[in-house]
């Protein structure tokens, strides 16, 4: 299949800036695989919409404060970097803009004062540095960004700029586990009120993980879906979880992932045609002809054209369903991206 086949136009106004309040306001359509149609629900209407034996599974990743904003010491100039990971001696991969050619060794200052040393260039733009501690040297890496770095927003939600209110924003309300550059933003619809009232039904659900990359925004450059290389993410599916899902799929429950990082860990993990425990990174493609063994249904956002995230959603639903939808949705202006509606696709 060819990458332009999930190509489509969208008016900018539709990009949703700024995030629905409360969270389970947002508009919900409501996908039937089986009959080819659709309806146009609200978020807050989900438990009603599941069967008692179903199961939720959540991405319990939690998004760090990654985008850091200073200046070069020696030259007074702008410097702006996104933090990537934390190597095993404690140096931060980071992908860094500015203007000009830094020099090895040189110092930036970001945040609140946190000083970084330039050690060594990367591919793409990277670099790998080095966080100086002098007054703060008991502090773990991710108690630093919290300190010193911003929301890390996607470009297209005000070119990437925090504002009052993203940091909790941009935030599941089960967020636990550190490490994602992005929000797994199917999950940010979710209240506690919509937990209650799906416990009510009985309705249960389980975590994973899975540390969103940034690799999640990239456009696929390749013409063709099979020639595109896929970007890698840790993930994690422990072995309690597999049983619990395993029971309820038993009792005639069906798996519903919430958002596609979820599901994507999901279909990892059940590569083998059954689902097993999983840890480690995966660069799982999802596309046209993919058989599904992990997920039943997806709870999920309207996704950017040529992504990977579209693709996956198409290998579930079917591109033509996906299609017409995404039309509809353009037509009775649904809002798109991470702050935007949601899908649900039974």
């Amino acid at each position: 299949m060819l990458a332009s086949e999930f190509d489509f136009d969208l008016p900018d106004e539709l990009i949703a800036q700024h995030p629905i309040e409360p969270r389970d306001h947002s508009r919900l359509m409501v996908i039937d695989r089986r009959r080819g149609s659709w309806e146009h629900r609200t978020f807050a209407e989900l438990p009603d919409l599941l069967d008692p034996a179903d199961i939720l599974v959540r991405n319990n990743t939690r998004v760090v404060p990654a985008r850091l904003v200073g200046s070069r010491v020696a030259t007074g100039g702008k410097w702006e970097g996104l933090f990537l990971r934390e190597q095993t001696d404690g140096a931060w991969e980071i992908l860094a803009t500015t203007r000009g050619r830094p020099a090895l060794g040189e110092r930036v200052v970001v945040g609140q004062g946190l000083t970084l040393v330039l050690e060594e260039r990367g591919k793409a733009g990277s670099w790998i540095v080095r966080p100086q501690q002098t007054l703060a040297h008991h502090e773990s890496t991710f108690a630093l960004l919290e300190q010193h770095g911003q929301t890390p927003l996607p470009p297209y939600i005000r070119k990437g700029r925090e504002s009052g209110g993203d940091r909790l924003a941009y935030q599941t309300v089960y967020a636990d586990r550190p490490g994602s550059v992005a929000a797994p933003t199917a999950g940010l619809h979710f209240t506690d009120e919509v937990f209650n009232r799906l416990n009510a039904r009985g309705i249960t659900w389980v975590d994973l993980t899975l540390h969103v990359g940034l690799g999640t925004f990239r456009p696929m450059e390749a013409q063709r879906l099979e020639d595109h290389v896929m970007h890698a993410e840790w993930a994690e599916l422990s072995a309690q979880v597999v049983d619990i899902l395993k029971a309820r799929r038993r009792q005639g429950g069906r798996i519903v992932a919430v958002g596609t990082t979820s599901a994507r860990t999901l279909e990892t993990a059940a590569a083998g045609g059954t689902l097993q425990p999983f840890s480690g990174e995966t660069q799982l493609f999802i596309r046209p002809g993919h058989i599904f063994h992990g997920v039943d249904s997806l709870v999920t956002n309207f996704h950017l054209p040529r992504s990977s995230l579209l693709v996956l959603v198409s290998a579930l639903a079917g591109l033509d369903l996906i299609r017409a939808a995404y039309a509809d949705a353009i037509r009775h202006r649904y809002r798109f991206f991470s702050y935007g509606d949601a899908m649900l696709i039974l």
